[in-house]
């Protein structure tokens, strides 16, 4: 019950798939000139707090539905190990939604009531990710809520909680966060797909296979490459390229997650988080370089 145990629970390396489309959402207010420092902390906030929530019900969850073993080929899980009792873990959940909801009591009165809409459902999908009578994640939609939220939903809202609106200059950012951090949890269901299937854990990498997934994380770097490449082609905005500057991390990656299984994708976990973080901040600070200039 000690802190380094609950800090590890929070699984520390997953909080920067909040923090990236903050930090997009936050650079794409500021593009068109409503950047609001609270609400933009206060946006930052819940995404950490949902995440950590998130990753606590994940870990109970679970670890309750047996895909968490002493097989298991990923970090340690601090139900799983013993580390941390379900009751304890319970109390984590609450503990990190409620804080979660209270920030949006903030962002409530800033934005409106829209924000009650968006919180209850990044709450509801991070419970229903593994949790209730049919699980996202066990059924094949772990994929296509991953890519929503932690894109479009994540990005847009941040944007909207600063601006009371959405600018088009938010939509393409939004779909490229949104498919690097897809990415990383098609890694993750690649690893775990012998554990998943023995649970029940139907992953499109269970249902589909592993050619599929690894066809799939290619098409999700490759594609949010080449969305600030439309960018330029659409605004001729150069500044828009600056993420194409770690493509060759991204080659690097997909050579590696064609080749690797097991618990040697631990590594390409890693290098995705890695990847995701460095192309947001380029995204970002192309967005911020990039406002009312052009080609030319």
């Amino acid at each position: 019950m000690s802190l380094a145990v609950w800090w590890s629970a929070f699984r520390p390396a997953t909080l920067w798939a909040a923090f990236a489309p903050v930090l997009v959402g936050t650079a794409c207010a500021q593009s068109v000139g409503c950047f609001a420092l609270g609400p933009a902390v206060a946006a930052l906030a819940g995404a950490v707090l949902i995440q950590i929530g998130t990753n606590f019900a994940n870990d109970l969850f679970d670890f309750e539905k047996g895909a968490d073993s002493v097989d298991r080929l990923g970090p340690r899980r601090a139900v799983q190990s013993g580390l941390l009792s379900p009751r304890a873990m319970t109390v984590g959940i609450v503990v990190a939604f409620g804080s979660a909801v209270l920030v949006g009591g903030y962002l409530v009165a800033i934005a409106g009531v829209w924000i009650v809409v968006i919180g209850a459902l990044s709450i509801a999908a991070g419970i229903a990710y593994t949790a209730g009578p049919y699980p996202l994640g066990y059924h094949g939609l772990g994929d296509v809520f991953v890519f929503g939220f932690f894109g479009p939903v994540a990005v847009l809202g941040t944007v909207f909680v600063q601006c009371r609106a959405v600018p088009a200059v938010a939509v393409s950012p939004a779909l490229a966060v949104g498919a690097l951090t897809t990415a990383i949890l098609v890694v993750n269901n690649l690893r775990d797909r012998a554990s998943d299937a023995a649970a029940g854990k139907r992953t499109l990498a269970v249902l589909l296979g592993p050619r599929f997934a690894r066809v799939e994380y290619g098409a999700l770097v490759l594609g949010a490459f080449a969305l600030p490449v439309f960018d330029v082609l659409r605004s001729a905005q150069a500044w828009s390229l600056l993420p194409v500057l770690v493509l060759p991390w991204a080659v690097a990656g997909l050579r590696f997650v064609a080749r690797e299984d097991g618990a040697r994708l631990n590594l390409a976990l890693a290098r995705t988080a890695r990847l995701l973080l460095a192309f947001s901040a380029l995204l970002a600070l192309g967005q911020v370089l990039g406002a009312g200039r052009s080609i030319g």
